[in-house]
């Protein structure tokens, strides 16, 4: 028999150590937003019950949700027969699946992202550069979140006051949000979210900012553009989500939303006072009868 070369075997272990060492969840949406927990055991579970590593106190997270695993390759992703089901990049496990750096782990209403070191430079880095995309985008629709709206329509009402140029605001609201979430849980009205702000941001231009301003409303913030245009882009969107298949776990979610169309006037002292504006022309949409933008 042929002896072992030994810098293999200890290569072979350094490698396995150094996993541990650079793999972590952080996690952007939940009640533990910014966690960071290291991955060095070889199993890590995830649920509501105290006995797992990763607790996440949510009603619709079961007891052991799932569990990370580790193996020589890296680690894996097995969900334990949950009642709500695990997500990785939004779709649903259906066996243990291996997981890559920058991976989406959705339990029950938490999202917890998987990062791991190697080529893409240390995980301390991506942590750090995780921490900063939490201060602008929204973890579960992956669009940027209020506070960088309102940053955002600070600068662009200053140019606009400096040079005259158009500017304008979409606020939409899900109709009947909370009927979706009665009817079809939470987990399938986090579905709906992130489906719309893929459909959305998928039909507005670069230098346009769609924003979650906060549960089922969304902001699209238009540049150089002038109501009628908004109005024109507000309606398209409107029918697209109208007639966008919202399927969660083989059942299909009728889903609209009413809009309010507003350009920027030197009456829109803040960005606050622009948001009211568009507000009331939303009001206005619901009062009519829901889908339909009113401007």
């Amino acid at each position: 028999m042929e002896p072992k070369d030994t810098r293999v075997t200890a290569a072979a272990a350094f490698a396995e150590a150094r996993i541990c060492e650079d793999a972590c969840l952080v996690q952007i949406y939940g009640p533990q937003l910014g966690k960071k927990v290291i991955l060095q055991a070889r199993e890590t579970a995830i649920g509501r019950g105290s006995g797992c590593e990763i607790v996440v106190d949510l009603d619709n997270v079961s007891r052991r949700h799932c569990t990370v695993v580790k193996n020589k390759l890296g680690f894996s992703l097995r969900d334990e027969g949950s009642t709500n089901g695990t997500y990785l990049n939004n779709v649903q496990l259906r066996r243990e699946m291996p997981l890559r750096t920058g991976d989406l782990v959705k339990v029950g209403s938490a999202i917890f992202k998987y990062l791991a070191g190697g080529e893409l430079g240390s995980i301390e880095a991506q942590y750090h550069e995780e921490i900063y995309r939490l201060t602008i985008i929204d973890g579960l629709t992956q669009v940027h979140n209020k506070r960088y709206l309102l940053d955002l329509l600070e600068r662009e009402m200053s140019r606009c006051s400096r040079h005259g140029r158009a500017l304008s605001l979409v606020l939409v609201d899900i109709d009947s949000f909370k009927r979706i979430n009665d009817d079809f849980g939470h987990v399938a009205g986090d579905h709906v979210l992130r489906e719309i702000a893929a459909v959305m941001k998928a039909c507005v231009r670069r230098e346009d900012c769609l924003a979650r301003y906060g549960g089922e409303e969304f902001v699209l913030v238009l540049p150089e553009t002038a109501r009628e245009s908004a109005v024109f882009l507000a309606d398209k969107l409107r029918l697209l989500v109208e007639r966008h298949e919202f399927v969660f776990e083989g059942k299909r979610i009728p889903v609209t939303y009413s809009g309010g169309v507003v350009q920027w006037g030197t009456m829109h002292e803040s960005p606050l006072a622009f948001l009211k504006a568009a507000d009331d022309k939303l009001y206005e949409a619901k009062r009519g009868g829901r889908n339909r933008v009113v401007a």
